[in-house]
């Protein structure tokens, strides 16, 4: 009887598994759809976007109309930033924290279901931006630059400033190796490293997140971006 009553509770244990990962299933397939709509709406795009959502069981969070984390990770993630050029991420990875979702909501489809915070990150190659390599922890830049009759190459720290959508790129610590060195020559390398500061332009990024910062690594800048009482309606669970 005793051996009975054990099997018939791992039967039920099971079942109620199956069903929790097939109703997690259902709502990670539902978010998705809703990020790829946005994502198609911004005239971005990217590969269907992977979701998963953190903690067990899940309908224990149904219930509670709290969820304590979802992950969404969209891959070749690609975006207009004007003038015909777009910025592409190997992949744009968010994490949403503290949703709020009533049952009411997720059954009529009406309602606020909001994440209190979401942060991304992303990366964009060096090839994507003419010049710039990262060398010992810093953005270094260079070019050639005429003068004296010659060709010389020069070399410039990067400075990373971030505003709005827009990582400023400004230059400092130049060096330029065979030029003499005196006042006139030193002018007339900074007036043309001052030409050479430039504005990246971060594309728009779904589930309402802001550029936050820029961190130069060996392979790309990482961007790190972030948004709070993001209303996910249009991402709807």
């Amino acid at each position: 009887m005793f051996f009975s009553f054990i099997v018939l509770l791992l039967i039920v244990g099971t079942v109620l598994a199956v069903g929790d990962r097939i109703a997690a299933s259902y709502a990670e397939r539902k978010i998705s759809e809703r990020v790829a709509q946005q994502v198609t709406q911004q005239k971005a795009t990217s590969e269907q976007p992977k979701v998963t959502i953190e903690g067990i069981p899940f309908l224990t969070q149904v219930a509670r109309g709290d969820y304590q984390q979802i992950r969404i990770a969209l891959a070749d993630f690609s975006g207009p930033v004007g003038e015909g050029r777009t910025i592409k991420m190997k992949e744009l990875d968010a994490t949403a924290n503290d949703l709020r979702a009533p049952l009411s909501t997720i059954r009529s489809g009406n309602g606020e279901v909001t994440a209190g915070s979401v942060t991304g990150t992303g990366l964009i190659d060096y090839a994507q931006i003419v010049q710039l390599a990262e060398q010992n922890g810093k953005l270094v830049g260079s070019a050639p630059v005429q003068a004296l009759g010659q060709t010389f190459q020069i070399s410039a720290t990067a400075d990373l400033n971030v505003q709005g959508d827009l990582v400023q790129v400004r230059f400092s610590d130049v060096k330029a190796e065979g030029l003499p060195n005196n006042a006139l020559v030193r002018g007339l390398v900074n007036t043309y490293v001052q030409k050479l500061a430039f504005n990246l332009r971060i594309p728009a990024l779904p589930l309402d997140l802001q550029l936050k910062s820029v961190q130069p690594l060996a392979d790309g800048l990482r961007i790190t971006a972030a948004a709070s009482n993001v209303s996910l309606n249009s991402a709807r669970l």
